[in-house]
């Protein structure tokens, strides 16, 4: 057992070695002739000439050994659904998924874009365009039309995977309207799309475009599809992140590198072993359930648990008796999650046998600390906090029991993983900040480790302009992240430097909000901050300047022009991104050259000094916003 710092050192002064060990955790039909090309930065090309498969890597390599061990628990408490797959029975639904998609004409490099609920089908889907080395991007089902416009717009899919509807909180949300609403607004059509009918919502389907997967699977009852072999470099997905203008990005993943990442994760950081059972509850819409609801647990031999459900649903003991149930041994959730488990009767926690688990990962928002000292002292096992990007597939800081243990410190995700040459610079001047508590923005030095993102889809100048050239005179990936780094080298993260807010875990671009309240007829000019929450971790919060503010005059004609933006945002990127609040203004603070001071407002909204306001052009604008507050 070595030192996890020699771990990590090692794997900075010699990233060639230390790879090309890690390497070895997943099968290669071709072994790398070269571990890291670093020709051309910030292109890091790790694993060139190697060929292997994320599908072979999850499912196939485990049948001489495991066949018949579980693999894949779905359990929904929406519709009292509970089915185990075993490795064996994966194959064969992976396998007649990947001749659906051969047999509507999807081949290596085609896009399919998969838009459903936490279903054991969006699992068969993801894996099938990894069998057959199709590109899948998954667009989370919470998200309404205009938002999936532009996802379907942007990775131009051959063909799209769906489901008649989700359910939440008992509450069933109907897909089809908005994916067919989502196709008319987006200038390219998919040829085919596939829907999964579960019996919520009735459903209209298109002749000659729309097929039923439950039709088309009796047509592949026995399928035999074999694995694409594809090099490391080969895109295995593509996933929206929100940025801070209004066009979501495309992160774009390599297949090779990704699944050496997430293997040696499993090992070191998760200490996940095969025929053990692993819980995240996640979705698979965000970079979390597609690293470790679906290939992580399942590259390392793991048995997943796949959950649609509220986590206090049919009451706030539900996960802990999943945990139970299935043995449970690694699980990794949210702090908001368990912000919610916290206001429920706490012998819930008492009630079933958590003897089988052995920590609990936490991420997706910084972890307060009374959350995380309620969480350990009720289940007595570690809580280990982690901090990473939908851009780096897995964790960039946090703690990795498996190489050496090490205790958590309550706030901190931790230390930066191996592979990760991460520092703190001083943002303006590029200067490295090396003393304890110097407050700076978290970089990473390239190039960065297998699993990261390789490019932006289609756009190799956003991918480099946006995170490599934000530091004057710095080639360094910026995570838009201010820190700090304690004397025992632990890190803390102190929120965005951009425009990104984080709701519950969920990344949201406030431009992206801003654009669609602005398409209401009466919204001349908004305004939106994220602000500090205590069960969400931040909530948007809208200012705005009506065109006709003579209907404005009571509270009732306010609260309907809200319930009307509400509404509107609802319809047009879901409810996830609807704000907690729209207050209503004559005016926004703006500096004298045109510039918002959403900093300022942002510091008004929860309470801080809002700085130097040297430059603001009407002091009376955030005076106003002051006095609705309070």
């Amino acid at each position: 057992m070595t030192t996890f710092a020699d771990f990590h050192r090692q794997s900075l002064a010699d990233p060639q070695a230390f790879w090309a060990e890690q390497a070895k955790l997943i099968d290669w039909k071709t072994p790398p002739q070269q571990v890291c090309d670093w020709s051309n930065p910030p292109f890091a090309h790790w694993f060139k000439g190697g060929t292997t498969n994320l599908c072979h890597n999850a499912v196939d390599r485990h049948l001489k050994d495991r066949a018949d061990q579980p693999a894949l628990i779905y359990v929904s408490t929406e519709t009292n659904e509970e089915r185990t797959y075993t490795f064996r029975e994966l194959h064969t639904e992976v396998q007649r998924a990947a001749a659906m998609l051969r047999g509507l004409g999807v081949n290596k490099g085609d896009r399919v874009l998969i838009y459903m609920p936490m279903i054991a089908e969006a699992a068969f889907a993801m894996l099938a365009c990894a069998r057959i080395g199709a590109i899948h991007s998954v667009v989370f089902g919470g998200f309404a039309s205009v938002s999936l416009a532009s996802r379907i717009e942007d990775a131009s899919p051959k063909l799209i995977i769906s489901a008649d509807a989700g359910s939440r909180g008992g509450k069933v949300v109907e897909y089809k309207p908005l994916l067919d609403e989502a196709i008319r607004l987006s200038s390219h059509k998919p040829e085919s799309v596939i829907m999964v009918n579960r019996g919520l919502a009735p459903m209209s389907m298109l002749a000659g475009r729309d097929h039923s997967w439950r039709g088309l699977s009796e047509k592949h009852q026995d399928a035999q599809v074999p694995c694409e072999w594809m090099d490391a470099t080969d895109i295995s997905y593509t996933i929206y992140t929100s940025g801070t203008t209004g066009r979501p990005k495309g992160v774009q993943r390599d297949t090779g590198g990704y699944a050496v990442a997430l293997a040696a994760s499993m090992k070191h950081i998760f200490c996940g072993n095969p025929g053990e059972t692993y819980f995240s509850t996640s979705d698979i819409g965000w970079v979390v359930g597609h690293s470790y609801i679906i290939y992580g647990p399942l590259l390392a031999g793991m048995a997943t648990i796949m959950y649609e459900g509220l986590p206090i649903r049919p009451d706030g003991g539900i996960w802990w008796s999943l945990v139970e149930k299935y043995k449970v041994t690694v699980m990794f959730s949210a702090p908001t999650a368990v912000r919610v488990l916290k206001k429920q009767d706490p012998a819930l926690l008492k009630k079933y046998d958590l003897s089988s688990l052995r920590a609990l990962f936490l991420a997706g928002e910084p972890l307060d600390e009374p959350t995380g000292r309620w969480i350990a002292e009720g289940l007595g096992v570690p809580i280990i906090d982690n901090y990473w990007q939908t851009e780096s597939g897995w964790p960039i800081l946090t703690i990795a029991n498996g190489v050496e243990k090490k205790s958590s410190k309550f706030g901190s995700p931790g230390v930066p993983m191996y592979g990760y040459n991460v520092k703190i610079l001083h943002e303006s001047t590029g200067e490295e900040l090396t003393e304890p508590g110097q407050k700076g923005v978290v970089v990473i030095e390239g190039p960065t480790p297998p699993g990261f993102m390789q490019t932006v889809w289609k756009d190799d100048a956003r991918f480099v302009n946006t995170y490599w050239k934000s530091i004057p005179g710095k080639l360094v990936y910026s995570t838009f992240d201010w820190g700090i780094r304690d004397q025992d080298g632990y890190y803390y993260i102190l929120g965005r430097t951009d425009d990104v807010i984080n709701v519950a875990g969920h990344r949201l671009g406030t431009r992206e909000i801003e654009e669609s309240i602005s398409s209401h007829p009466n919204v001349a000019e908004v305004a939106v901050v994220g602000v500090a929450d205590q069960l969400k971790g931040q909530v948007a919060m809208a200012f705005v300047v009506a065109r006709d503010a003579s209907a404005l005059t009571d509270d009732a004609a306010r609260l309907k022009l809200e319930g009307a933006i509400f509404k509107l945002v609802d319809e047009q990127l879901g409810a996830v991104a609807r704000p907690a609040r729209v207050r209503f203004v004559t005016a926004l603070p703006k500096t004298r050259s045109g510039k918002l001071l959403r900093r300022a407002i942002q510091a008004v909204c929860e309470g801080r000094d809002p700085g130097d306001l040297t430059t603001i052009e009407d002091p009376t604008a955030l005076q106003q916003i002051r006095d609705l507050l309070a």
